[in-house]
């Protein structure tokens, strides 16, 4: 199979996906940060529709599509995004710090994303709005009270105290880690400044990113809107929506995301 050219600058991509998801969010940060245009089909993967599993085989977002193009995963889309763009880039250039940009990203993406997406904000706002589902109170507590502490702690000893992980410009490794922790934020539970003041701290400046920031001025569009008009909703904060939509009019409770 050949490689494929480089996306045209002056055509938009595709990225399916809801913008709230900490992996979309991340890939819509990382276009913006490099100044890339692209359309968005703000789905959830409930809500996908039978050619969304032909693209996604594993009912993931986000998925890019690029002509011909599909690319599933978001670390993959962005290591992608980042080799066919590397004027802006989001890793660092060494081998060494690019090896610990990926493992901090892939640590975000899969502790971080677990407490926070599926312990957190599944159960307190997908479930009881989506499925009608009770949260589990519970388990919600052990996410709070213990399990999320410890990941601080892990995060607290490598938050820089001045710029982000790499120097003084945002990577990729530094939106993994805000993503999903934005969804525990949403959920009710941010880090205590007291007991991490590196880690809010560092949050803090990244988002006030601009590539960053942009991305939670989607959040009322999806979050305070009906189903029906959130698309009209993120058309009028400036993202600009798809035509076309892989999504359905009713969630698909059989499917989850793992």
């Amino acid at each position: 199979m050949s490689s494929p050219e480089p996306i045209n600058k002056d055509q938009a991509m595709l990225i399916v996906g809801s913008p709230v998801s900490p992996y979309v969010r991340k890939i819509l940060a990382l276009l913006h940060l490099k100044g890339l245009d692209y359309e968005l089909d703000p789905i959830t993967p409930f809500y996908g529709n039978d050619e969304f599993s032909k693209l996604s085989p594993l009912r993931r977002i986000p998925v890019l599509i690029d002509g011909d193009l599909v690319v599933n995963d978001s670390t993959v889309i962005a290591e992608y995004l980042d080799e066919a763009y590397p004027d802006v880039p989001a890793l660092p250039k060494g081998a060494r710090e690019r090896a610990q940009a990926r493992w901090i990203e892939e640590y975000a993406d899969s502790r971080l994303g677990d407490l926070c997406v599926w312990g957190l904000f599944f159960p307190k706002v997908v479930a009881p709005h989506v499925f009608k589902r009770p949260p589990d109170e519970t388990a919600i507590a052990k996410v709070t009270d213990t399990d999320l502490p410890v990941a601080l702690d892990w995060l607290e000893e490598r938050a820089p105290t001045v710029g982000f992980l790499f120097g003084d410009t945002v990577s990729v490794a530094d939106l993994a880690v805000a993503c999903p922790l934005r969804n525990a934020a949403i959920a009710g539970w941010t880090p205590d400044p007291a007991r991490w003041p590196k880690s809010a701290a560092w949050l803090g400046r990244i988002a006030a990113q601009p590539c960053y920031a942009r991305t939670i001025g989607f959040e009322p569009a999806i979050l305070a809107t009906r189903a029906e008009g959130r698309r009209a909703a993120l058309e009028a904060v400036g993202v600009k929506v798809a035509e076309q939509s892989f999504g359905t009019d009713a969630p698909r409770a059989s499917i989850m995301l793992r």
